[in-house]
């Protein structure tokens, strides 16, 4: 059972999930990121009592609040998954003090367990006072099946007219600020005075920089080596993957980043920051982690483009990697085992 807003549901994913009761109480008013769904406080009275564990998703929620109510005034144990959004970073700081200060220290406290996407998220929990023994570090997951027929080589090339001479380093994501795309634009431009035959294609929906970075891309005079092609869903966004010679994730912040296994999947060697959580695993093993520096995620790109045997090598070993420790049935065996540490204060193997 799946309580949620209605506030930009997707409906398609909804029906998707055909055999799970989903009630997306309509959101009457949003508040510092807040939806508030009043609705939710009679279903939650009614039905909260029969539940054996309830998993709240993400930490600064109004429905998170009304759930921590319920479960405390009937003793059902609770797991939180804040993927990512614990930290006070980027916009409205101050309202997520208030937010801690008044549910959100409770909200950790009170839980059973807390999930914690990586060592990175496990850190942030402790900071906050969560106790060691409370957390489990279980990471995101993909769905292998989307990858098991991957398109043939050059189908990305021929719709976008990219020469195969070309190398192509490829950012797929949200065009956003905390992604380090300034950097990431910075450190092709410098890589251009170097090699010649480069495309950085940026694919992903405008999450307002876009404007932004398209300014710098002019300022740098980089233009007609970029090409931005939007959001790229389904095979075309497997066929940008399968052409890319490398794939960056420049973030200024990154508790997981799933488009790394995604990149993985396809056989595709990454870069990324040391600032992403999931940097531990890959480091060393799938691919690059830098530093967010310029010149350092500059010289690893041309590193990278410039050695076809080290790409061949890392090819091989992501897809082993995403089928080892990724797949979705491995992470929710994981899961479950959380709950039953929380109910039960038992595990079985995964």
């Amino acid at each position: 059972m799946i309580y949620t807003s209605d506030f930009e549901l997707d409906q398609e994913y909804i029906n998707y999930l055909s055999e799970v009761k989903v009630y997306p109480f309509h959101n009457w008013l949003k508040l510092a990121e807040l939806c508030l769904t009043p609705a939710i406080f009679r279903k939650a009275k009614r039905e909260v009592s029969s539940f054996d564990i309830i998993h709240l998703h993400n930490y600064r929620t109004f429905q998170n609040i009304v759930a921590h109510h319920y479960a405390m005034k009937y003793d059902i144990p609770y797991i939180l998954q804040a993927h990512g959004s614990l930290p006070k970073i980027m916009a409205k700081q101050r309202l997520k003090q208030v937010y801690d200060n008044i549910w959100g220290y409770r909200l950790l406290k009170d839980a059973s367990k807390v999930i914690a996407l990586t060592e990175m998220e496990a850190e942030q929990y402790k900071s906050m006072g969560v106790a060691e023994d409370k957390i489990e570090i279980v990471p995101n997951g993909i769905d292998l099946s989307e990858f098991e027929n991957l398109p043939p080589r050059g189908e990305f090339r021929k719709k976008w007219n990219i020469d195969d001479s070309q190398r192509i380093v490829l950012y797929l994501g949200r065009i956003h600020k905390i992604k380090g795309l300034d950097l990431l634009v910075k450190a092709f431009a410098d890589l251009t005075k170097r090699l010649s035959a480069i495309r950085l294609v940026i694919a992903g929906s405008d999450d307002g920089y876009l404007p932004e970075l398209q300014k710098l891309i002019r300022e740098l005079k980089i233009g007609e080596k970029v090409l931005s092609t939007g959001l790229l869903y389904g095979r075309d966004k497997l066929e940008a993957y399968v052409d890319a010679d490398v794939y960056v994730l420049p973030s200024i912040y990154e508790i997981f980043g799933i488009t790394v296994l995604e990149a993985l999947a396809c056989g595709t060697p990454v870069i990324l920051t040391d600032r992403c959580g999931i940097a531990d695993v890959i480091n060393s093993q799938a691919g690059l982690v830098v530093p967010y520096d310029k010149d350092q995620l500059s010289n690893a790109i041309g590193y990278m483009l410039n050695d076809d045997k080290r790409r061949q090598d890392l090819s091989k070993k992501d897809k082993l990697l995403v089928h080892e420790q990724f797949d979705w049935a491995k992470i929710a065996g994981l899961v479950e085992n959380v709950y039953l540490k929380a109910v039960y204060h038992q595990e079985v193997e995964s």
